[in-house]
């Protein structure tokens, strides 16, 4: 894509945007930016005024869009916002920060996306690649956007990218070597409107694959089979439940990879290797192993990568004990799938801190779980009021509006043998700047208390 000498509008200066405004001015773009917040909540902009980037602050201008030769989005920005529908139907080029970093990015690609299990995979997936020797970079909707990957991508770097819906939005020749999709429930749905749309982004991850690339699949995730039949690449499926003809599984006590259909099943580690707590972190080992023998990567090497792998950072992490309670911080818990499996983690005796920013979710599908393992649900956030009406009978709850008083009602009301788990099944945008920002003001207060 030639960008000297281009007009090209980024819009939303989230990390992504700030990271693509700066990518296209180095290649020679005339930049402007657009966010919709008012100036004063913009700690950014001197420094991009003083770089001499134009800047639209308070309110998105039709006109500002149209002058356009390109126009990238961040992912926080919804494709419904009315100046990007407007310039969308007029045919103007419309594309993602991801998009525009991946067609610039050298080596192989893996992308990884799932409405749980991303970051836990990507990271793992990084590592393994490390240990293996290979040139790796890690980032997309963790830590580095895209874009900023590129100055130091190769010819031989891999590149493991976590990929959300929003980021699948927008692409256009996105083409990931290796793709995964670790699941698809419901999630986003504020956002994307229903989960048939939320499906369907999520499938577009392998929407230019080939014949000459890779689609790892959930095979007892019923959404995830479905993009089977939306995909040109070669299918291997995982499963932490039985054989399959191609792909990674547990049997017996051991997770094994079949590189063929009618082959001979490999042996690359016993389960107990695993040291990651929960069912569903099985599903993300076998989905990282597939990926990593795909990509030419030993048994021995993929093995003694895993077994050195640290749960990432607000996912199911132990914080401390204290007087017997043990707390869990799993803030990147963001919807009902991800804590039921946090619940499903433990085995009973739990005080669940939920809340925040609802999602459109339906929390009364935790019920099974929280009459078998929960003793207390205490609410935080705005979506308070509509999860203690759906989960009213079902558990005891306790309000408490703020992530403070939670923690402290949770040390009250918590003997010893129990767990205080922090797994809000919401965004964090009611209170917080993000899950990151939940979780270390979690721990903060845990830390805290005596």
């Amino acid at each position: 894509m030639e960008l000297k000498n281009k007009r090209v509008l980024v819009v939303g200066l989230g990390k992504s945007g700030l990271a693509a405004a700066r990518f296209l001015k180095e290649r020679g773009a005339t930049v402007t930016v657009s966010d919709a917040r008012p100036a004063t909540l913009i700690k950014e902009l001197p420094s991009l005024l003083e770089q001499g980037f134009a800047v639209e602050t308070g309110s998105h201008g039709l006109l500002t869009f149209r002058r356009q030769d390109l126009i990238v989005v961040s992912p926080g920005v919804p494709m419904s916002t009315p100046e990007l529908m407007q310039v969308k139907a007029l045919g103007m080029r419309v594309i993602g920060e991801m998009e525009l970093g991946s067609q610039y990015l050298q080596g192989e690609m893996i992308a990884i996306t799932g409405s749980n299990g991303k970051t836990t995979t990507t990271t793992l997936m990084g590592e393994i690649l490390n240990a293996a020797g290979r040139p790796t970079l890690v980032g997309g909707n963790i830590g580095t956007p895209v874009t900023a990957l590129v100055a130091e991508s190769t010819p031989d770097s891999w590149s493991v990218l976590e990929v959300s819906s929003f980021q699948l939005e927008t692409i256009e020749s996105f083409k990931p070597r290796i793709a995964m999709v670790l699941n698809i429930t419901p999630d986003h749905l504020d956002r994307h409107g229903s989960f048939e749309a939320y499906a369907a982004a999520k499938a577009r991850i392998t929407e230019n694959q080939t014949v000459e690339d890779f689609l790892i699949l959930n095979a007892e995730n019923k959404a995830a089979q479905m993009v089977a039949a939306k995909t040109s690449a070669k299918i291997y499926w995982f499963s932490p439940r039985r054989p399959i003809k191609q792909g990674a599984f547990v049997h017996g006590e051991s997770v094994l990879f079949l590189a063929k259909e009618g082959g001979v099943a490999e042996p690359v580690m016993p389960v107990a290797e695993i040291p990651l707590a929960g069912s569903h972190n099985v599903e993300n080992v076998l989905a990282a192993v597939c990926a990593a023998r795909l990509a030419g990567i030993d048994s021995e090497t993929i093995r003694a990568a895993v077994a050195s792998f640290k749960a990432v950072e607000h996912r199911l992490e132990f914080v401390r004990e204290l007087g017997g309670v043990r707390y869990y911080n799993d803030s990147k818990a963001t919807n009902v799938d991800a804590t039921e499996k946090a619940i499903a983690a433990f085995p009973g005796g739990i005080h669940l801190i939920l809340g925040g920013k609802d999602k459109d979710s339906d929390y009364a599908t935790l019920e099974p779980l929280l009459c078998e393992r929960v003793k207390t649900v205490i609410t935080i956030g705005s979506a308070a009021e509509k999860i203690e009406r759906q989960l009213a009978g079902i558990a005891k709850i306790e309000s408490a509006e703020t992530l403070a008083r939670a923690v402290a009602k949770a040390q009250e009301i918590a003997v010893a043998g129990d767990t205080v788990l922090l797994a809000p099944a919401c965004a964090s945008f009611d209170q917080f700047e993000n899950y990151e920002h939940r979780g270390r003001v979690f721990k903060e207060l845990v830390a805290s208390l005596q």
